[in-house]
């Protein structure tokens, strides 16, 4: 394996990213692809899966060309967008229907009658979830009640349903390999926390064939392997994680009470909880952080829908900015908010508040008011949505000491500051932002045998930090607090 690369497919949800790196962790190269964002009704997030595979095949292809062949590969890592789903023939191979993203809110009636029918203290027990649309199991059971292709592979024993990691092992070996990580498979409402495979009873309750699903997999060994066209070469698959978990890995959250925040489409919070099943009680979620040798590991989620997106939206939809990287200007170009307040919840509002029929609001307009005031709204409405998770996970008993970020947003300076500011807490950043990807390329490089654990991986691939110490006042503190409060209750 002497120097060897990772070859990392991080499918996320505005983009496919094919990225390479050294066994040290150096980046050595990466290629990234838009994908479309389709919405045909309100509420409705959809994806094309022949165009999230037709495009990570391009980007890897590109990456391992920069290698110089398949065989500088020692392994693939896969980390990708959770709770979207696919539904595709096992026969043909052909997506059925369009993917429905995770954003997606077109479920929620179906979850408020399973909440009504007072089914979802049993099945937050089993799988640490809420009954949400967030989640994959009424996304799958949407797909077969209002989908005639979908239907028919069923009746027919060709279905084949998986979140997105799922789909690209399934291109990627030529349609032999059907399988799904712990990780994305404990996102799907059928999985128990501390079951090794489906749960026949939640499938049943959910109307889920529990035949068209993958089988579920360790986060690290040889998973799979590559059809050997596709890459000029086999290679093995040797880690898979959802996106949120791999940057907990990726941050070397490996210890209990580790806590990271990814902001990036949405804001994540995980904070490792070892080897016991977490039973959080304040809104948040128990999730599988990562599962090697059979053994899970697993963690307290809190997720935030809205982030990135926000500032996407007030490029793409209102024109308030030209760039994202903008946003940092502007904030710093004003002395305060102007009273302006942004409350995201363009998918509803997730965690702590778990309000899927919430919807955005900008409050405290002015005529004195600027496209710098609603900018800079926007960036603390990042921090608010974190202060709002931080008090539900100290109710939980799992108060943070401090907080570790990552993401696209994360390289905005006036965000960090302004989190560890509302926070007042210690906030600390990789100089290396994307540590989605590396979380992946480190599972795969256990996975392979080219480290020995991840707290191996973790000490040789993970590189210089940033702190940003919290220096806000009090009084700006609470004054800040009491806004964003006023324009929650308005939601």
């Amino acid at each position: 394996m002497i120097d060897q690369s990772i070859l990392v497919l991080d499918e996320g949800t505005t983009s496919t990213r094919a990225m390479l790196f050294a066994q040290d962790g150096h980046l050595r190269g990466l290629e990234q692809a838009e994908l479309t964002q389709h919405y045909p009704h309100s509420g409705w997030v959809e994806h094309d899966a022949q165009e999230i595979w037709e495009k990570t095949l391009v980007c890897a292809r590109a990456m391992v060309e920069q290698a110089g062949g398949a065989e500088r590969i020692a392994a693939i890592g896969i980390t990708n967008q959770r709770e979207t789903v696919v539904a595709w023939d096992k026969e043909s191979g052909e997506p059925l229907a369009r993917a429905i993203v995770w954003q997606d809110r077109r479920t929620a009636d179906a979850c408020a009658q399973l909440k009504e029918a007072g089914h979802e203290r049993e099945v937050r027990a089993r799988t640490g979830l809420l009954l949400d649309p967030y989640f994959s199991g009424t996304k799958m059971r949407w797909l077969l009640d209002h989908n005639d292709a979908v239907k028919a592979a069923a009746d027919a024993g060709t279905l084949a349903f998986g979140t997105v990691e799922s789909w690209l092992v399934w291109n990627l070996t030529g349609g032999k390999a059907h399988i799904s990580d712990a990780s994305n498979a404990s996102r799907t409402l059928l999985l128990g926390l501390d079951a090794s495979q489906w749960d026949q009873e939640l499938c049943e309750l959910f109307g889920v064939p529990g035949e068209a699903l993958p089988r579920v997999v360790d986060c690290a060994g040889h998973l799979a392997t590559t059809a050997t066209g596709l890459l000029g070469g086999a290679i093995p698959i040797c880690g898979m994680a959802g996106d949120q978990q791999s940057a907990t890995i990726g941050q070397g959250c490996l210890a209990p009470g580790d806590t990271k925040a990814t902001y990036g489409t949405g804001a994540f919070i995980l904070a490792n909880t070892g080897t016991h099943v977490p039973l959080p009680h304040h809104h948040l979620l128990g999730t599988v952080l990562f599962q090697l040798g059979g053994e899970r590991h697993y963690a307290i989620e809190g997720a935030v829908f809205v982030a990135g997106s926000l500032i996407q939206y007030l490029r793409d939809s209102l024109g308030v900015i030209e760039s994202a990287e903008e946003t940092e200007a502007l904030a710093r170009s004003i002395p305060d908010n102007g009273g302006v307040v942004v409350v995201p919840a363009l998918s509803g509002l997730g965690a702590p508040h778990w309000r899927p029929d919430a919807r955005g609001i900008i409050s405290g307009l002015g005529f004195d008011t600027g496209r710098a005031h609603v900018a800079r709204a926007a960036l603390e409405a990042m921090a608010h949505q974190t202060y709002d998770l931080a008090q539900a996970y100290a109710e939980d008993g799992a108060a943070w000491t401090g907080l570790r970020i990552d993401g696209g947003m994360a390289v905005n300076d006036w965000m960090a500051q302004d989190i560890a500011d509302l926070l007042g807490l210690p906030v600390t950043r990789p100089d290396f932002v994307e540590t989605t990807a590396l979380g992946a390329a480190m599972l795969a490089a256990v996975g392979c045998g080219m480290k020995h654990d991840l707290a191996a991986a973790a000490e040789t691939m993970i590189g210089a930090t940033r702190v940003f110490d919290p220096q806000m006042d009090d009084a700006l503190r609470q004054q800040r607090l009491a806004r964003w409060n006023d324009a929650i209750a308005k939601v």
